[in-house]
């Protein structure tokens, strides 16, 4: 792998040591506020609603301000949203910042997967964005500490600690990642011989060349809905956005959740560590997995997802959480790093930042409807409730996709084509 992807890495990994504070944001306007339910869930979904247009913003920030400007602006305007949750007054204050928060939240995503699709070729595409996500695994081990401990003391803290890492992580991208070159999505279709004299930095604001060759220009009108009309990749949305509130809904429900079985929230905490030193430990099967088709692993990654929901609904205690979300944990390995290689394999090569960009959308609509949901469940059916809609969820989404991404497969390869 490049030195960039693995600094990229390493950022990554201290970013998301201190990126737990989100689950626990409904619980902090719950319990230091007095607000009901509903309105903490309210104001969770108005953040969700504010990571939409962030990560498209960060998407044409990348392309005309440059990838490690957009990453650092990013983090340090996070910082500065998450140290005015830990410090608000009033509830008000608390939705200002959450809606701030949301609207820098996923600055990061598109310049640093963007990154990786420049840097490292194809073949290793899919292995550097599973990294990717194990880099997230071993930060989360320690966030699942952090939140474990300092949950039972003042949850504000919790935002305080966030703030803290993704200062030091807008730092470590500051010194080590390469300065910005004037126009940088402009490198790769510059390898060609054609691509020089017509679509070139001086011709870039010309209209007509540039929705022929170079999607870089933000304004350009024509390549953005050709990405929002194929059918395959808005296929993948759907799937993707219902996995996402699969697992936006652990995040955000079950301290909740926990908390209306007599559980302690920071336990959740504990349960966080736990998906990590799961994911980390079995990062050495996935080579042998590497030969099953893509249908196949997601198939298998949803149906133990479902067994690990249904693990949350019948039980009670902790140890029985812990041991489902052994379960749970082993799908989401199975299923997150083939769901992006999937989205890189469909998507024509001159489009893919736009193609994980738009995919990455269905965290944005999960944010929205996990607090939604999972308020609403857990007060109209009990945590088991909540557990077993979603078990049932996923196991739809398990029978779905031999029907679904087979002949997504089938489809014959754009990135050929350019």
């Amino acid at each position: 792998m490049p030195r960039t992807v693995w600094w990229l890495l390493l950022a990554r990994a201290i970013n998301r040591l201190g990126a737990f504070s989100l689950g626990f944001l409904t619980v902090l306007m719950t319990t230091d506020f007095g607000a009901d339910p509903a309105t903490a869930g309210l104001i969770t979904a108005a953040f969700g609603v504010a990571t939409i247009p962030s990560r498209l913003v960060g998407g044409v920030l990348a392309d005309r301000f440059g990838r490690r400007r957009t990453i650092v602006t990013g983090l340090t305007a996070c910082a500065v949203a998450q140290a005015g949750i830990a410090f608000a007054g009033t509830v008000a204050l608390v939705a200002v910042f959450a809606v701030l928060l949301g609207l820098v939240f996923e600055l990061y995503e598109p310049p640093s997967q963007a990154i990786i699709a420049d840097t490292v070729r194809p073949a290793r595409q899919a292995q550097a964005y599973s990294l990717f996500n194990t880099a997230m695994a071993v930060g989360g081990l320690g966030a699942g500490l952090i939140a474990a401990a300092l949950g039972r003391w003042d949850l504000r803290w919790l935002f305080i600690v966030d703030a803290v890492t993704c200062l030091a992580c807008a730092t470590l991208i500051r010194t080590v990642l390469p300065k910005d070159p004037p126009t940088p999505r402009r490198l790769d279709p510059t390898t060609t011989p054609a691509a020089p004299p017509s679509p070139g930095p001086a011709t870039a604001p010309i209209a007509p060349p540039t929705p022929g060759r170079d999607p870089a220009p933000a304004p350009a009108p024509a390549p953005a809905p050709a990405v929002w009309r194929d059918r395959s990749l808005l296929v993948l949305l759907l799937s993707g956005t219902l996995f996402a509130l699969i697992a936006m809904q652990v995040i955000i429900a079950m301290p909740l959740a926990l908390v209306a079985r007599g559980l302690a929230a920071a336990d959740a905490g504990l349960l966080t560590a736990v998906s990590a030193v799961v994911m980390v430990a079995c990062q050495p099967l996935l080579p042998k997995l590497a030969s099953l088709s893509h249908h196949t692993a997601m198939t298998l990654g949803y149906t133990l997802l479902a067994t690990g929901l249904a693990g949350y609904a019948v039980t009670a205690d902790l140890p029985g959480h812990l041991a489902a979300t052994v379960v749970l944990s082993g799908g989401e390995l199975l299923m997150f790093g083939r769901s992006y290689a999937l989205v890189v394999a469909i998507a024509p090569e001159h489009a893919r930042a736009r193609y994980l960009s738009v995919f990455g959308t269905s965290w944005g609509f999960a944010t929205v409807l996990a607090p939604l949901c999972g308020t609403w469940l857990i007060e109209q059916t009990g945590p088991a409730g909540l557990w077993g809609t979603l078990a049932l969820t996923a196991l739809l989404l398990a029978v779905a996709q031999p029907v679904v991404v087979r002949p997504l497969l089938d489809r014959p390869a754009l990135t050929t084509t350019g």
